[in-house]
């Protein structure tokens, strides 16, 4: 069966206000099955079982988290550009997909055993080549996502998000406790890769099922032009995955090598990796809370600038990036204050004993990951993609750089996992700070100096109730909420969060007749 195809007239307002919903919907429901799926596997496996599981993916992630994206946007690009051929677009752009998710697939199954080794993880090797399947059924996936994106099937895109994380995380759970079971013990992370596995495999047949395979006679996209059209996109992609998974994949390298020169095998290292991914999967959070932000900001800085009104762009930027960082720095708040007791509620007293005093320095790391993210989403809205790729590329370069400085060599103990995520937060630090002189040199204004100050005065206030007002004896339960509400209610008396903005916190100041 296939689908309907999309209408013919432009949606309303209203329609495009529940397709925003939808996708909303769908991103949130992303979040917390990722943190179920996490939380779940982290029990089921063990710290150690769980780092192994996590170098596999983070690896791999690089890899088919790149193609995906790719993918999905050339597709759309394509399919939107075709008119009344869209069908026609899409089984043009499938069969080069094809070729290319499976030629790439075989490649990252030969190049496993040599990837493994190189991150010092050789008993990941079969993971890997496991999840070389994952990258064939994603990378065949992705295409029909885009073919729904690109004729504005919003709705029907997000459902197959929501359907895809629920396959996932059932594949992942259920697949390493069933490992773990009968294949026996220290096989529970292939077991949860092979569920992954099975799970792409499913939601491609569904996917395909659903939008259908296009209809023969195209002679759009050549090959030639689509191929330079999606490579654009896979270097970019590439770069930002790399960026994401850089510190992760140093620290397995580095925490294998400690424990080889100490005479350990390099599985000593796994307890350590699980203990930084635990760390990570909250240090991300301002990361993928930002994204609302971005998907706001982007059109309308777009569209100021398309208007050729830079006093609105400039509002624009600096009431976007006020948002950000009051955002940011609730969270903030909670990683200096509480890290251990975040950590201790989702894995335990022995991944909050190792991952929480790295939280404290790798959520401040990444809060400047989050905000390189709005800079550079600035940038583009203003037509700046090629300048935006450069940045990511130096951040890319910064991190690995400063991490490797402070973190290689040092022994296998916590102290290991505290100086990566000072390395790069060290890296982000100065992207930033690049991304941000650029952006300035574009519009002329960022945030202001005043909200600034307001937003870091009242950050080191609920950090101060946080770590010598409130008992250490008072439950997580209380803790984070009270020195949320501090903070929050320290905006307010500064009037830099005013009620009235509640309604609209991008919308600039109206302008007087």
């Amino acid at each position: 069966m296939t689908a309907p195809p999309p209408p013919s007239t432009p949606p309303t307002s209203r329609s495009a206000a529940k397709d925003g919903l939808w996708v909303l919907g769908a991103k949130v429901y992303f979040i917390l099955t990722g943190l179920v799926q996490q939380v779940v596997l982290g029990r089921v496996l063990g710290l150690d079982g769980y780092g192994a599981l996590s170098t596999a993916l983070s690896a791999s992630s690089i890899a088919h988290n790149t193609i995906v994206q790719a993918s999905l946007q050339g597709v759309s690009r394509t399919v939107a550009r075709a008119g009344q051929q869209p069908k026609r677009a899409l089984r043009r752009v499938l069969s080069h997909h094809t070729a290319v998710a499976l030629a790439l697939g075989a490649l990252f199954w030969a190049f496993s055993p040599v990837v493994a080794r190189a991150l010092g993880a050789p008993h990941v090797t079969t993971s890997l080549k496991t999840l070389s399947l994952v990258f064939v059924f994603y990378g065949l996936y992705a295409p029909f996502i885009g073919a729904l994106n690109g004729t504005k099937r919003i709705r029907a895109q997000a459902s197959f998000d929501i359907l895809s994380a629920t396959l996932r995380t059932l594949g992942m759970v259920f697949g390493a406790a069933l490992g773990a079971r009968l294949l026996g013990a220290g096989q529970g992370p292939f077991g949860a890769v092979l569920g992954f596995a099975l799970a792409a495999a499913l939601v491609l047949v569904l996917s395909a099922f659903y939008v259908g395979v296009g209809e023969a006679g195209g002679a759009e996209p050549k090959a030639s032009d689509y191929a330079r059209e999606l490579g654009s996109l896979v270097g970019g992609q590439l770069v930002l995955n790399l960026l994401f998974q850089a510190d992760a994949l140093l620290l397995r390298r580095f925490a294998a090598d400690a424990a080889l020169s100490v005479g350990q095998d390099v599985t000593a290292a796994d307890t350590f990796v699980g203990a930084y991914r635990a760390a990570q999967l909250f240090a991300f959070l301002p990361y993928q809370l930002l994204a609302s932000v971005t998907i706001v900001l982007f059109p309308l800085v777009a569209r100021a600038q398309a208007e050729a009104d830079p006093t609105r762009v400039r509002e624009y930027v600096q009431n976007g990036l006020r948002i950000a960082l009051m955002v940011l720095s609730l969270l903030l708040s909670l990683f200096v204050s509480v890290p251990g007791e975040l950590i201790g509620l989702v894995y335990g007293a022995e991944a909050a004993s190792l991952g929480g005093p790295t939280l404290r320095i790798l959520g401040p790391s990444l809060c400047f990951l989050a905000l390189l993210g709005v800079l550079t989403t600035c940038l583009n809205s203003l037509g700046h993609a090629k300048k935006t790729f450069l940045l990511t590329l130096v951040a890319l370069v910064a991190v690995l750089t400063s991490a490797t400085l402070l973190a290689r060599g040092t022994p296998l103990e916590p102290e290991l996992l505290k100086r990566m995520a000072l390395g790069t937060g060290l890296g982000l630090i100065l992207a930033v700070g690049l991304t941000a002189r650029q952006l300035y040199r574009e519009v002329g204004a960022l945030v202001r100096f005043k909200s600034l100050g307001n937003i870091l005065l009242t950050t080191a206030l609920a950090c101060a109730v946080g770590l010598f007002v409130l008992p250490p004896s008072l439950t997580i339960f209380l803790r984070a909420p009270l020195i949320t509400i501090v903070q929050v209610l320290g905006l307010f008396a500064l009037r830099e969060l005013r009620p009235a903005e509640l309604k609209g916190l991008l919308r600039p100041p109206q302008k007087k007749s």
